[in-house]
Formats: structure tokens, C-alpha cells, sequence
């Protein structure tokens, strides 16, 4: 079998590609230039030279493409768009289903390629004619949130080779391979951002808006640099820690006034920071829709939380309202909730549109 590696220069991908040919598939590397970068601070050149030198060790051939046009119209726009809205986005998992399963699958075909394989930690099994996806083995690494977007046509082209194997062993594999990855750590955040000061990142596309700080009943504690700088839950950066006394507890981010440019804080993890349900939009079904209005289930409403008990009603195609089992804390307008079964099957996902 023809098999097209995405192969990015980290780990996880230099192993799922050695795994393949192992088996005896045929394997190309495709590494995906997914950022035009001009100030030297995203590893795109690092990471080349790191697919080079691993898929000539493991003997497959290897090209470069780059996307970074249908990126920034397809994932980055969204992501400014959401950042504007007020919310806070989840681009990795837009990138999955508009670039790394989309024009990286047509690229993979015009190779001649039968499937195509990512490192992802994540598995996907047949049933009754329909692709399903399900949690990997290695539950700490396991990245089938960022996949809840994905077609059933995206979904039986590719194939996970980490499905079954634990992040140690992948090291253990690398080391013994002796690849130039073996020891490099875990990419963090996107390209377009990597290690550099965020807010320095997002102010060169959105103009900053300072405004007032406030508690619930409106007394001004502070200034904010900008409402999209914040995300519910922070406890983090708000500089307002001992000026205002209070009872000495932290202050978290609690919402978002859009129209009148307020960030509201409360001190201490009040009611307001928690919620019953959310509703969810754009909602993505694997493998299809159920045929029942409400079921219970599992959720994340963010990534490596553990799964939360949840009752599902399905409002239409898209739409979803999702009530919890116990009040979840910080649920955040653009991140993903995300729908599990008890054995680990995922459900789908969508975009948390609003929370009660």
C-alpha cells in the first residue's frame, strides 16, 4: 500500500512513518509549510531539516508543500474573526479538517497514495460500513479532540500507526532508530504564534481596546489592554493581585462586556465562574447524526480535562444543547465540546456557542 506521511520534524511523526515501513507499505514524507514567517520565529526551517534527516535514515522519500495561503484564508482568518467576536478559538482543530486532512489528502492522492497517516495519538475503527474514531491507547496523549471536526470521507483515508502505542515507547523507538528527534520536545501552541509573546503576536493584526476591569456590582479595579488578551477562568496577567483588598484570594476573568469594552473579574472562584449547560453550534457528527433526541454520554469541554457526564439534547443537525452532571467551571464562547462514549468512542464535536 502507497502511504503519504504528513511528517512535521517532531517525534510522533518521524515514528509513524518508520512504523509503516516496517510493515512493508510504500511510504512518502509531506511536510507542510502551513506559515509564511519573516521575522526568524517559527521553526518551519528546523523542522525541514529534521524531516530530512529522518526520512533519509528510514529510507523514504520526502517532499515539502506549503499551504500557507489556504492557512491564513481558511484557519487564521477564523481565528482573528473569533478573537474579534470576543471569543476565544481553537484553530488546531480547523487547521485538522481545512489543511491537514484537506489539501494535504488531495496533495497525497495526486502521489498516488492509497491512504494517507499522521502521528496523531488517536484510533479509528469499522463498523457497519461507517469510519469511527475513538481515544489511543496512551490516554494522557491521546488527541482525538483536535480530530472532532473531521468528515467520514477524511476519516477512512487515514491511518493512525501510534493508535496502540504509548508516548514512552515512541521515544524508545526513536532512541533506538538513533533519529535526530528522538530527544526534541513536544511542539507547543501553532506555528504562527510558537514561543513569542502572544499579545506582542496579536496586536500586529487587532487593534488593542483598553478599557475598565470591574467587579459584578461595577467598581473599577483595574485596566484591561484589551478584552481579547482574556480568556474565562484566567487568574493569570490581570495585575490587580493586592491593590484592591478584598479578601486576599485570587481574581479570576469571569466575562466579557463586547459593547461596553469591560473585563469582569470576581475575587475567589464565585458562582458566576461556573455553569449548569451550554449550547453548541456547527456540531459535527462521527460517523452520523443519532437517531435519538437525547442521550447521556461523556464530554470535554477542553483539551486533557477528564471526561464529565453529560445529558445531550439534539436540537438539529448542528445544533446541540448539552446539560452537565455537575457545574463545569470556566466554559469558554469558541472552544470545542467534544462527545465521547463510555468505551472511548467519540461522538463529534462543535463550537461552544453559549453557556447558562
Amino acid at each position: 500500500m502507497r502511504i503519504v506521511v504528513g511528517i512535521s520534524g517532531g517525534v510522533d511523526s518521524s515514528v509513524a512513518a518508520y512504523l509503516l515501513k516496517k510493515q512493508g507499505h510504500e511510504v512518502i514524507g509531506l511536510f507542510m509549510i502551513n506559515w509564511d514567517e519573516h521575522d526568524g520565529q517559527c521553526t518551519a526551517e528546523d523542522d525541514y531539516e529534521d524531516v530530512k534527516r529522518v526520512c533519509t535514515k528510514i529510507g523514504i522519500p520526502y517532499f515539502s508543500v506549503n499551504y500557507a495561503k489556504e492557512y491564513y484564508d481558511r484557519v487564521f482568518t477564523y481565528f482573528l474573526n473569533e478573537y474579534k467576536a470576543g471569543r476565544t478559538p481553537n484553530p488546531d482543530v480547523l487547521c485538522n479538517r481545512e489543511i491537514k486532512f484537506g489539501p494535504f489528502l488531495e496533495k497525497a492522492r495526486e502521489l498516488g497514495a492509497d491512504m494517507i497517516a499522521t502521528g496523531h495519538y488517536a484510533k479509528t475503527y469499522q463498523k457497519d460500513g461507517k469510519t469511527y474514531l475513538a481515544k489511543a491507547k496512551d490516554l494522557t496523549k491521546d488527541q482525538s479532540y483536535f480530530l472532532n471536526q473531521l468528515s467520514q470521507e477524511q476519516l477512512s483515508s487515514v491511518i493512525f500507526p501510534l493508535a496502540d502505542i504509548e508516548k514512552k515507547q515512541v521515544r524508545e523507538i526513536a532512541h533506538e532508530l538513533d533519529l535526530s528527534t528522538a530527544d526534541k520536545k513536544d511542539s507547543t501552541g501553532i506555528c504562527f504564534i510558537g514561543e513569542r509573546n502572544f499579545r506582542k503576536f496579536l496586536k500586529q493584526y487587532l487593534p488593542a481596546k483598553p478599557g475598565n476591569i470591574c467587579t459584578l456590582d461595577g467598581t473599577v479595579v483595574g485596566k484591561h489592554d484589551g478584552l481579547m488578551y482574556y480568556t474565562i477562568g484566567q487568574r493569570r496577567g490581570l495585575n490587580i493581585g493586592g491593590k484592591h483588598g478584598g479578601n486576599g484570594e485570587r481574581w479570576f476573568v469571569l466575562k466579557k462586556d463586547l459593547e461596553n469594552n469591560i473585563l469582569y473579574v470576581s475575587q475567589g472562584e464565585c458562582p458566576e465562574l461556573f455553569s449548569n449547560g451550554l449550547f453548541a453550534d456547527t456540531f459535527n457528527w462521527i460517523p452520523e447524526k443519532p437517531q435519538e433526541k437525547e442521550f447521556d454520554c461523556f464530554a470535554k469541554f477542553r483539551y486533557r480535562q477528564p471526561d464529565q457526564k453529560v445529558h445531550v439534547k439534539v436540537l438539529d443537525d448542528t445544533h446541540i444543547q448539552v446539560d452537565f452532571a455537575q457545574r463545569q467551571r470556566a466554559i469558554t464562547e469558541g472552544q470545542f465540546v467534544v462527545l465521547y462514549t463510555a468505551d472511548g468512542t467519540c461522538l463529534g464535536g462543535g463550537i461552544i456557542d453559549k453557556k447558562y
